[in-house]
């Protein structure tokens, strides 16, 4: 392979279930191989802040080398990594099938694995990620759970930022009472024969966030592909186990993936299409579980089934066309294309999707929010996670659209309270705005006219 060559990125099936992987003295000795690799190119500076830890680091020891690190600040860089995987998809010209074989996300994930395999994870961040369990409880609780969360109140919120370290300035997601799939089975929408898709049939992964923190989203992609003619049901085997991949809690999310992928087996055997509704999760799907279980042949099959939902509805309009009835958005839209959603190889699908909508601005952003799941809740997070933001908040502002929208729910919450952050800079574009951030998918169903109404826990 020579220097610059074209062969196409590729990843190699994550070895979690070979001892080496948690070898300590193995780990540290790759990360130093790969430090070095990265100060000598340093094309990443601007991504997460991994990058500019670590060359802080190297800058500012005796040697001026990774040698001069000391390696306990190794964690430093692995603490802020986001696995947002755009250092691996848009910037690194060392990903394999170069000789250097570099894969930093993988690397960060590897190294986090390890520690959580010595032992030296903290039991509340295990409690944190159980998303089932908390919504489940949140759901039964919701309005008790959301005035918990309010970031002005003075009594929960300072508790929870000491036992949890969840910063108590961090916007947090609000809970609804009735999950997605007790929606869905209570109020099917009705589905068009005559619509151009009539042919096809989907099962909605609902997600952990869509079904127990914001069921709009996946009312709008019922609804939507309901006009569209799209058969629909819905399912929720459970969690993808993405907050457990950003842990290193590997072995757990190879539960996951067999159970998931066994359950929605069905559906695929009956010709069902398989459409995420979070990016997170459609990435997962598609990419990370087969890489940790590469030889299931049932997370293979749903790899190859599954849409992301705004890749879903491109792909009605590009083969079967898109039924009538879109409505301009008076005022526009920008929309953040959140790194999950670039990290699954597809383009800009929610762009390339509200593009169809007659007579309607669309702003692009492409750049991260700096929110990283729950990464950026986090007190040793939360300041870096704004800054990252800043430039997207900005855009956001200038652009002064009426619509702010994310593939990514949380991305769009977190880059309305970086605007807020702002103040007068972004006041006018908030004024225009008002407090709702969107889905692409609730603004096309917006556009059509069967966007269903905000719930109210």
């Amino acid at each position: 392979m020579a220097e610059g060559g074209l062969g196409a990125p590729m990843r190699h099936p994550i070895s979690w279930q070979d001892p080496d992987f948690y070898d300590a003295a193995k780990v540290e000795a790759e990360l130093t191989r790969v430090f070095e690799i990265c100060h000598g190119c340093r094309r990443c500076f601007n991504l997460c802040d991994s990058f500019p830890r670590l060359f802080d680091l190297i800058d500012s020891g005796p040697t001026g080398e990774v040698d001069g690190v000391d390696k306990k600040d190794y964690a430093k860089v692995v603490e802020a990594c986001t696995l947002c995987d755009m250092c691996f998809m848009t910037k690194c010209p060392y990903v394999p099938p170069h000789p250097f074989d570099l894969d930093f996300p993988h690397l960060m994930l590897r190294a986090r694995a390890a520690e959580l395999k010595a032992g030296h994870g903290r039991a509340l961040d295990k409690q944190l990620v159980e998303t089932d369990r908390n919504g489940r409880l949140g759901d039964a609780l919701a309005p008790l759970a959301n005035w918990a969360v309010k970031t002005d109140n003075h009594l929960t919120r300072p508790l929870m930022e000491k036992t949890a370290r969840i910063d108590r300035r961090a916007e947090l997601p609000k809970f609804h009472g009735k999950s997605f799939m007790m929606r869905a089975k209570a109020n099917p929408p009705a589905r068009s024969a005559e619509a151009p898709a009539r042919s096809r049939k989907a099962v909605l992964y609902a997600t952990c966030f869509v079904n127990y923190n914001n069921p709009r989203i996946g009312e709008a992609v019922q609804a939507v592909l309901a006009k569209n003619g799209v058969e629909t049901v819905v399912a929720y085997p459970g969690c993808c186990g993405m907050p457990q991949f950003e842990r290193g809690d590997l072995a757990r999310v190879a539960e996951s993936a067999r159970h998931v992928a066994a359950e929605l087996k069905t559906y695929i055997d009956q010709g069902y299409d398989v459409v995420a509704l979070v990016p997170s999760c459609a990435l997962m799907l598609k990419f990370e579980w087969p890489l940790l279980l590469p030889e299931d042949a049932d997370v293979k099959r749903l790899s190859e089934a599954t849409y992301d939902a705004s890749e879903y509805l491109v792909d009605i309009a590009k083969h079967e066309g898109l039924a009538p009835g879109l409505k301009p958005l008076p005022g526009g839209v920008t929309v953040h294309i959140a790194c999950h959603a670039r990290a699954q190889n597809m383009g800009q699908k929610a762009a390339e999707m509200l593009r169809l909508l007659p007579a309607t601005e669309i702003a692009v952003i492409e750049r991260c929010s700096g929110h990283g799941g729950s990464w950026g809740v986090m007190t040793d997070n939360f300041e870096v996670a704004i800054k990252i933001g800043k430039p997207v908040a900005r855009s956001a502002a200038k652009n002064a659209k009426a619509f702010i929208a994310s593939e990514c729910p949380l991305a769009a919450m977190h880059i309305r309270q970086d605007m807020a952050m702002l103040g007068e800079e972004a006041k006018p574009a908030l004024d225009k705005a008002g407090d709702t951030t969107y889905h692409p998918l609730e603004l096309m169903a917006l556009a059509y006219g069967v966007l269903p109404g905000v719930p109210t826990p």
